[in-house]
């Protein structure tokens, strides 16, 4: 059920889990059935008393099954009047849909099984299906991973309107920035969040501040960015010195990339035309290897890896380095099929890795202790 109305009024007064659900079931005249039925509250963050109900109903009545959902802003960051209910609820944060999900949605669950069974065994892909897995990525590329979004596209098979519903999650996207902060702050917020794709068109796409503004700094803009990453909107990768275990503790605090939270909403804010996305001729545009990196981060983060990346004194630079098995593996990132470059096997001696991963656009394969995965089957990683 909604937060909102006459039920946001009854809880500001009562937080017995009884009474709530008397109430519950009097409005929706359905009975509540302990261990049966699924009570469901959403837009949870519009009521702080709701959210701290939960405490209540884990105590005191734990055969009641409930879920909620709501903005994580409002859930986890603005909390004005009431704590909240540490221990008593079990968290799952919510991504956009990785390309795996995208498979599912379009009903090519067949296509998202082979995919899994060729990178673990690291067998070249019938070349028909590389093509058509390739296809669908770059349709991944437009729509991105926002729920709204792939259900339209699912039932109308159009870009135009996927942009539409796009452009209203970034409306909400700048209100949340309005609503869940001082004006002063949001401005900054917003300062930040639109210069991510200025940021990523740079060669070095170091995070700048002075791209946000003339003589921007840490100082400045500090808060804004820590605020967005909160949110998810975007995503943080950090730097780190030394690729050694644990990675974590060679990270870099000042050194950072920006990347948004869904490679969708990057191509709409970015306005690239869609056709160079779609085009089977490679070219050398900069900024969509910037977005297929970003593509790349997305996923990563779906499965909960830290984002760092390593540059050397040389300038010599491998996108990401994951912690993965107990062993630090870099990862090369790829637009196209073109994937000569020195910085891996630059990592490699350096840091005596054992193997490392190449994204790009060609086949599944594995030589020289370089793992080949295509674009499509980073959600295996």
């Amino acid at each position: 059920m909604e937060i909102e109305g006459a039920f946001a009024n009854f809880i500001e007064k009562e937080l017995s889990p009884g009474k709530i659900i008397q109430f519950i079931e009097s409005i929706k005249r359905q009975e509540i059935i302990p261990e049966d039925t699924l009570i469901f509250f959403d837009e949870i963050q519009a009521s702080e008393r709701t959210l701290t109900a939960l405490k209540y109903f884990c105590e005191q009545t734990p055969e009641y099954y409930i879920v909620s959902a709501g903005s994580l802003l409002g859930v986890a960051i603005n909390r004005e009047k009431y704590s909240f209910p540490v221990g008593k609820v079990n968290e799952l944060y919510l991504y956009p849909l990785d390309f795996e999900e995208f498979l599912w949605a379009l009903g090519y669950d067949k296509l998202a099984r082979e995919i899994k069974n060729h990178y673990a065994n690291n067998e070249v892909m019938p070349q028909a299906l590389h093509n058509v897995a390739l296809e669908l990525y770059q349709k991944y590329f437009i729509v991105g991973g926002m729920p709204a979004a792939v259900k339209s596209f699912v039932k109308t098979d159009s870009f135009i309107k996927v942009q539409v519903i796009q452009n209203n999650i970034l409306n909400e996207y700048i209100s949340d920035m309005v609503k869940y902060s001082d004006t002063t702050t949001s401005v900054k917020i917003r300062a930040c969040y639109d210069s991510i794709p200025s940021q990523l068109a740079k060669e070095n796409a170091k995070f700048q501040y002075k791209i946000v503004q003339r003589g921007g700094t840490a100082t400045i803009f500090g808060e804004a960015i820590e605020w967005l990453n909160l949110a998810n909107i975007t995503l943080k990768c950090q730097r780190i010195e030394h690729g050694f275990i644990p990675i974590n503790a060679y990270m870099d605090l000042i050194n950072f990339k920006m990347y948004m939270g869904d490679i969708g909403i990057l191509t709409l804010r970015s306005e690239i035309p869609l056709q160079t996305i779609l085009s089977t001729i490679e070219t050398e545009n900069t900024f969509l290897g910037s977005m297929t990196e970003n593509y790349v981060a997305q996923c990563f983060k779906t499965k909960n890896y830290r984002l760092a990346y390593w540059l050397s004194e040389g300038k010599a630079e491998v996108d990401f380095v994951l912690h993965l098995d107990g062993k630090v593996v870099p990862v090369e990132v790829k637009k196209g099929r073109r994937n000569r470059a020195k910085s891996l096997g630059i990592f490699m001696e350096k840091y005596n890795s054992e193997y490392a991963i190449r994204i790009s656009k060609k086949n599944f394969g594995f030589e020289n202790n370089i793992k080949s995965d295509p674009l499509y089957a980073v959600f295996c990683i």
